[in-house]
This record gives structure tokens, sequence and C-alpha cells, in this order.
């Protein structure tokens, strides 16, 4: 059975934004086109002297994510941000990356159109990286000394107490975190590689990094 009219060109909207906003960011999602998402759990590192004195350096984030085909997902954007202000310091950041291929969800299964196709022009990337718990923090030290200007830690866990799953061949259970960070293209060799050294990454279990282009960013400041 051919699955071809399935592969379109959809894409992965990102939205980071601070706690309590994710589900008013999935509704108005919603009222533009996008059928449904799903609310992470995270925190931002931000540095602040002001705010380290006062212990509350860590800000509570959620990430939401949605799929969508391209147009729907460029009309949903524009709306986004002028309602939730991204484009304003410290309004949250959004984000889209290319999916190749979506299963399971009916909205997201049409013909494709190649007039929506088109090559852009990546500026930014999206680092992924996984590590023991605990250890976000250093991945964001490191990533800073290498030029980042910090990043996202969400919770990574498994199906079960008892039970794990691989990606990459790396379990992920409880007691793990991904850190998220948003790139310069011309940057990321030297935060990927600063984050390798100090956390040994190619040593077996020790973590993993992958990384992905962007398409488009609302709220990100040099």
């Amino acid at each position: 059975m051919s699955i071809n009219s399935e592969i379109v060109d959809f894409e992965l909207v990102c939205i980071v934004v601070d706690f309590g906003k994710g589900s008013k960011v999935l509704q108005t999602a919603k009222k533009h086109g996008i059928s449904g998402g799903t609310v992470l759990l995270g925190k931002g590192t931000i540095k602040s002297r002001l705010l380290e004195f006062f212990a509350i350096n860590d800000v509570k984030k959620e990430i939401v994510l949605l799929v969508s085909d391209k147009k729907t997902v460029n009309a949903a954007l524009e709306q986004l941000d002028h309602i939730f202000k991204f484009s304003k310091p410290n309004h949250g950041i959004a984000f889209t990356t290319s999916v190749g291929q979506v299963i399971g969800a009916r909205s997201c299964q049409r013909e494709e159109n190649e007039e929506e196709r088109g090559a852009e022009l990546s500026m930014y990337q999206a680092i992924y990286v996984i590590v023991e718990k605990g250890n976000a923090e250093d991945v964001i030290d490191a990533a800073t000394v290498a030029g980042s200007k910090g990043g996202t830690i969400i919770n990574a866990r498994g199906s079960g107490i008892h039970e794990t799953s691989k990606l990459f061949s790396m379990n992920i259970e409880p007691e793990k975190e991904m850190v998220l960070i948003l790139s310069e293209m011309e940057s990321t060799d030297n935060i990927v590689s600063s984050i390798r050294t100090k956390l040994k990454i190619d040593e077996p279990g020790n973590g993993i990094i992958f990384i992905q282009d962007v398409n488009k960013t609302y709220g990100l400041y040099s």
C-alpha cells in the first residue's frame, strides 16, 4: 500500500513560553487551523547575578509542540506572534523544523501541493542533547562557553518506571534530561564540540546529541 499521499510538506512548531501559557498557545493555534498539539514542562536557563542571589534563576517553562502543513503553520504563527508578542524580549520563542512524514493524524493527511514546497535559507539550528539527570546544567555551561545564549531543560521519561525505550540505541528512561539549544548555524559546531568534550558524549552511555535545521524563528535575539 502506497503512503506517498501522506508524505507532504509538514512542519513541526516548537514554542517555548513561561509556565501557564502553554494551554493558551495551544487553544489559539487550534483556532487558526492547527488541530492539536502537546505541552511539555521544562525550565529555562538565564544568567543574572540578582536572580541567582535570590535563588530564582531557573524559570519554569512550557514547550508546545504542534504539527501541520506549512501553509497552516505560517498563518497560525503570524497570529500567535501577534497575540503573544514573541517579537518582544522575554515573551517566548517559536521556531519551525521540517517533518518528513506524519502518521496517525488524519488532519495532517492530504495530497502534496508542489507549489507550496520551496527551499528556505536556514540561519539557525536546534541542538538537542539527552544526558543523565543532573548533567543538564553542565551542558548549558559548556554551550555558554562556546557562545550559546542559553537553553531549555526538559525532563525525559520512558513509558513506565520499569520500562525503557531506545533512541539511537541509548536508553531513554526516568532520570534523563533533554536540553534544547537554538544556535546560529556558524556557532553550532563550536557549541557541539564544547558539549562533547565537557560531557564526554563519545563515551558509551554519556548522552547523545542530534541537530535539526530551523526553517523560521520568532523571538530570537543576538
